[in-house]
Formats: structure tokens, sequence, C-alpha cells
């Protein structure tokens, strides 16, 4: 059980992490519909990849943070700025009216995927916090096999996030406006929530 709930933790976290409409999803629903979903499939997987090891990245430091406390309480004492600061994010994103780009030429869709992966900057810290913040609730257990198992969730539920965007390409591309604006809503009151949970728990 403990197995299959590491990889339910990693598929949730990475859905949650990139349902706001973004560059990546916003990106393969485009592609879907200015070539087809074959190309669009290439470019979800390529950029799932990426997530692998970008979570593969922040679990290896997050192990390293959990065997040494002093650090751990310093990164709870971030983390809620952290949290504050992504609740701010989204809440601006929510005022904003967001369009998707064209995507133009052919091209290798799948290297395009994981050449925009790359450079979203926000994943591996993304990761880290999630995974402290689920480790100090006793949610997931930062040693192997669970660290394999939450970083191939994540990837996995990257994959099905862009996938729901592929599917739904042409429903989200005609209420992009209502859908960003309210998702990135929910999703700054849920950072905001975080953030207070975690600074009650320090402070108790």
């Amino acid at each position: 059980m403990d197995y299959f709930l590491h990889v339910f933790y990693g598929v949730l976290m990475a859905y949650i992490g990139l349902i706001s409409p973004g560059m990546l999803n916003m990106t393969a629903l485009k592609i879907s519909l200015s070539t087809n979903k074959k190309e669009s499939i290439k470019f979800a997987l390529g950029a799932s990849l990426v997530v692998f090891f970008q979570a593969g990245i922040a679990l290896f430091f997050a192990d390293y943070f959990v065997k040494n406390p002093k650090i751990i309480e310093v990164l709870k004492v971030i983390g809620v700025f952290v949290f504050f600061i992504l609740s701010v994010l989204f809440f601006i994103l929510s005022r904003k009216v967001l369009n998707a780009k064209t995507t133009k030429g052919a091209r290798n869709y799948f290297l395009k995927g994981i050449a925009m992966s790359v450079v979203n900057m926000l994943a591996v810290p993304f990761y880290l916090g999630i995974s402290i913040y689920l480790a100090s609730i006793n949610k997931i257990i930062i040693e192997q096999p669970f660290i394999i198992l939450f970083v191939f969730g994540s990837a996995l539920g990257s994959y099905l996030l862009f996938y729901t965007y592929i599917i739904l390409a042409d429903v989200i591309n005609n209420k992009i406006a209502f859908i960003a604006k309210n998702i990135n809503l929910i999703l700054s009151i849920l950072f905001l929530i975080l953030g207070i949970l975690t600074l009650f728990k320090l402070l108790r």
C-alpha cells in the first residue's frame, strides 16, 4: 500500500503543480490544435521525461535535508515564505487573461518538450518544497524505493495533465481566460492555506 501511495502522491502533486495554464501545457494544447494529437503526445512525453529527472534531483536534496534536522528546520521557515510567494504569484496570474501562443513549423516535438521543460526553473524548488512538506506530515518516506516511486508518479502525473490539455484542447482553448483565472485563484488559496498551516506548525 505504501508503494502505491507514493506513486499516487507523485501523480497528484505533479497534476496540481501543472494544472494552471502555463508555458508547457498551453504549448501541448496548441500543438494538438495546430498539428495533431500524435505530435502533441510526443511533446508531452519529452516534457514528462524531464520532470522525472527534476523530481529526482529535488528528492535527492530532500533526502539530504531530512537526514539533517537542523537544515530541515531552516527549510521549513523558508517553505512558509515560498508558499506565500506562490500564493501571491498565482493570485496575480488569476487577474491576467492568457492566450495560447501559435506553434508554427514542423519540428521534433519530443525534443521541444524536453527543451521547454528543462527551462522550467520552478520545477525543482516545487518538488523539493512539496516533498519536504509531505514528509513532515508523514505522507511520504524519503528513502529508496519510495523516492523512485514518487519520482515516477511525478512524471506520470505530468504526462496525464498534458494529455488532459491535449484531449480537451478545443474546450480549454475556447475557455482559457475563465479556466486560467479560476484555477490560478484556487491554487493561490491552496498555497496560502499551506503557508498558514506550515507557519502554525512552526509556532506550536
